[in-house]
């Protein structure tokens, strides 16, 4: 299966939070999209591993992803490194994305920084034809994604280009709803955390907010790029 979409997050919900008002757009328009999460989130204060696990499948079935992967790295201790490239190598080349999104180029959580230039590395090295993979038994050809993107989590970074997601919020909130440990719940008795307050959930919804407002949409996602954005024509330019 080819997928015009591969967005990739260090811990289960990160594509969720940053970028999945983006990817249910695209879904509706027809695009295969998949998820590839790097590790369970088995350091997170709330809740298990095992529960990530079924709240990353639900939420992967209310956005309608074409798939979804853990590759099981050690949460917080994953590196960037030949190993860990080789891996990711080999889904990039089994799926042979069009389009990478990955997490912030830098963030408050170690793990977010050190996954965006893992994805980053390893969509470069994937295009070379001397790097040999084996996936499922098969010998793999060399692939290289067109574009890589990084989205915002965070950090207020400031975006190279923004994406009106207007008609999507729902199902961006309904998704993120899906990780019912993580966040806010005036019934749960876990331990509070950074983004377990009412005001962190809240924010999700006033980032996309004041992103449309920047654009005159009502809902908006913000990205950094890689290398300089490209219009055929100037009134491409919403």
């Amino acid at each position: 299966m080819k997928l015009d979409i591969l967005a990739i997050g260090a811990h289960p919900d990160d594509v969720e939070l940053s970028c999945s008002g983006t990817l249910a757009k695209e879904i509706s328009n027809g695009k295969k999209v998949g998820i590839l999460d790097l590790t369970r989130g088995e350091l997170g204060t709330r809740g298990t591993a095992e529960i990530r696990d079924e709240e990353a499948r639900n939420a992967a079935e209310i956005l309608g992803v074409s798939m979804r992967k853990n590759l099981e790295f050690s949460d917080g201790f994953f590196t960037n490194n030949t190993a860990h490239q080789l891996e990711v190598i080999k889904i990039l080349r089994k799926y042979r994305p069009d389009v990478v999104l990955c997490n912030a180029i830098r963030d408050r959580h170690i793990d977010h920084g050190k996954g965006s230039q893992l994805v980053s590395d390893s969509c470069f090295l994937s295009g070379l034809k001397k790097i040999e993979t084996i996936c499922e038994g098969n010998s793999q050809r060399e692939w290289r994604p067109k574009h890589v993107y990084h989205y915002i989590q965070w950090f207020d970074i400031e975006p190279d280009i923004v994406v009106d997601i207007t008609g999507f919020m729902d199902k961006k909130i309904e998704c993120i709803k899906a990780y019912k440990s993580q966040f806010y719940d005036i019934e749960s008795k876990e331990p509070e955390t950074p983004i377990s307050s009412s005001n962190f959930f809240d924010s999700i919804t006033y980032r996309a907010r004041n992103l449309g407002r920047f654009i005159n949409t009502e809902h908006a996602e913000g990205f950094t790029v890689e290398r300089y954005p490209a219009v055929d024509s100037i009134f491409d330019l919403i």
